[in-house]
This record gives structure tokens, C-alpha cells and sequence, in this order.
């Protein structure tokens, strides 16, 4: 279904903008930016294995830094495929390779998944506190008041029944649910349990700076979007990172998230949908040679070690 998505959203996108016209944006586009865009990109990738190796380290394990690192692109390029496969494919990768079990694995990016999660709401945060005033006009101007605030109570409300069924029902479902948010609350607090929390914060706060420099960054490949505010990338930086959720690695759906960001704040559409698909193109073609080569080499880097 994912898959199917994205492609009536490349043929979507497709239908606003001719190919030759994106091409030539293509061709005009400084690849200064976009080389150091990809540079940031693989720094918070770098980051992240790294990062990796703070949590394997309490559960008695010392992995090598460049298995974390071609698990880390293994696991990017999987996504592409199935999506939310490549977390799976990771543990099972550090469970061969590092001797970590899978379900001890698989815990530590859970909890990873917790430290990104916050980190997303954080930027999320500040967008509405930069941008609170306008969005508060965009809202209002769409919806009437009494509208809006229906809406809210109607939220308001599904939110407490939830967490009513939730809390207080005996269903097996509901147990789960339970158990299933009590496993994230855990992972996420053991993360400030380990000996080395700060460095593990540090590089948390690192990678989503990078990916958000990194977003930023490319946009200055496109000369039309050089004068871009800081709230329009941030904007535009959140519905481009949920969409790749939506989609096998965002194939679609990603340009045209940043199309709908941008339009908020009058920018061109043409060279914001060009840039969504610069910007998805170069990244996923960085994906697909370094997951690739991950994928070869880490047999044959592990079967060196191993004769050492």
C-alpha cells in the first residue's frame, strides 16, 4: 500500500511540473550545497552508529564502530523496500556480526527511536513557538471559531476515552497498549541510567541538528529559495520527516510535503517541489550506495576479523 502511494504521488508530482523543466533545474542547481547538504547527512548517520555503541555498552557489549555504521545504511536501504523492515534487519545484523541477542538489539533502537521521537516534538515545539502567531491566523482563517473549537473538544474527548479504555480496561489489547507504552517510558529513562548519558544527549542533539542543517543547506542549491526563512525550513522540515513514514523512503511523498510547507509561506511552487526532489534524490542516492556497499562489505570485513 505504501508503495502504491508513492508512486500516484510521483505521478502526481510529476503532473505539476514537466520532466524537462525539473531536469533543468537539476542542471542549475549548486552542487556545493548539495555535496555539503549530503556531507551533513552523513555526518548525523556517522553520529547515530556511534551513538549506538553508548547503549550496547551497559548490556555487557563492545561492537565494533564500523559494523554499527554499515547496520545504520544496511537498515536505511532495507527501509526503501519494506518500510520500518531495515530496524528488524539491523538487530539481526548486530546479532550476527556482534553477537548482541535480537531482542536486546532491538530494545536499544526502540529506545533510540524514544531519544529521536523527543528530539522531533523539540523542533516541532520550536516551530510553533517561532511561527505561533501565524499558524494561529491559519487556523482561524480556515476554520470559524466555533469549528475549531469543536474540533478540539472532539480531540480533546477521543484522547480521554482512549486513555480511559486504555488504563482501566482488562482486554488483552489494552494490556498491551499498556505494556507496549510502559516499554518506551523505560527505554527512554535507561537512556539517563548509563554511564555515558551526556555523550549519548550530545549526539542525539547532533544528529537532528545535522539533518536539520542538512535540509536547510539545500535549499540553497535553488537560487529561487535562497531568501527562505528559518520557520518555512523548520515547516517544511517536519512534513518532509513524517512523509517518509508514509511512503517506502518518502518516494513521492516527500516532495510534495515540502510543496505544502512552502505554499504557506508563499514560496515558488515550482522550485519547492524541484528542490523536494533534489533533496530526496540526492539523499536516497547516498542511501543506496552506502547501504549497498554495506551490505557486501560487512561478510567480508567480519570474516577478516574473524581469521585474525
Amino acid at each position: 500500500m505504501p508503495l502504491l502511494l508513492g508512486v500516484a504521488l510521483v505521478w502526481y508530482s510529476l503532473s505539476q511540473i514537466s520532466v524537462s523543466k525539473l531536469v533543468q533545474y537539476f542542471k542549475d542547481a549548486d552542487y556545493f550545497w548539495i555535496v555539503l547538504g549530503v556531507c551533513c547527512g552523513i555526518l548525523s548517520h556517522t553520529s547515530r552508529a556511534y551513538r549506538w555503541l553508548f547503549m550496547a555498552e551497559p548490556l555487557g557489549y563492545k561492537p565494533k564502530f564500523l559494523n554499527s555504521f554499515m547496520a545504520v545504511y544496511s537498515a536505511y536501504l532495507i527501509n526503501l523496500t519494506i518500510p520500518r523492515a531495515g530496524e528488524v534487519a539491523r538487530a539481526s545484523i548486530l546479532t550476527n556480526y556482534e553477537n548482541v541477542p535480537f531482542d536486546k538489539g532491538f530494545g536499544t533502537i526502540v529506545a533510540e527511536r524514544v531519544a529521536d521521537t523527543i528530539m522531533l516534538f523539540l523542533i516541532i515545539g520550536i516551530a510553533l513557538i517561532l511561527k505561533f502567531e501565524f499558524i494561529y491566523d491559519f487556523f482561524i482563517n480556515k476554520f470559524n471559531p466555533t469549528s475549531l473549537l469543536l474540533i478540539i473538544t472532539g480531540f480533546l474527548i477521543l484522547v480521554s476515552i482512549i486513555y480511559l479504555f486504555i488504563t482501566r480496561s482488562a482486554s488483552k489489547i489494552a494490556s498491551k497498549v499498556r505494556n507496549f507504552v510502559k516499554g518506551l517510558i523505560e527505554g527512554a529513562l535507561s537512556i539517563f541510567k548509563m554511564k555515558k548519558k551526556w555523550p549519548f544527549i550530545f549526539h542525539t542533539i547532533f544528529i537532528w541538528v545535522m539533518y536539520v542543517f542538512m535540509f536547510y543547506i539545500t535549499t540553497l542549491a535553488v537560487p529561487e529559495l535562497s531568501n527562505i526563512a528559518l520557520s518555512a525550513v523548520l515547516i517544511g522540515f517536519i512534513l518532509a520527516s513524517f512523509s517518509i513514514a508514509a511512503t517506502n523512503g518518502g518516494i513521492g511523498s516527500f516532495p510534495e510535503a515540502i510543496v505544502i510547507a512552502f505554499l504557506l509561506f508563499n514560496m515558488p511552487e515550482d522550485p519547492s517541489r524541484a528542490f523536494g526532489w533534489i533533496m530526496w534524490s540526492t539523499q536516497t542516492l547516498v542511501i543506496i550506495v552506502l547501504g549497498g556497499l554495506s551490505l557486501i562489505y560487512l561478510p567480508i570485513y567480519n570474516r577478516k576479523k574473524a581469521r585474525i
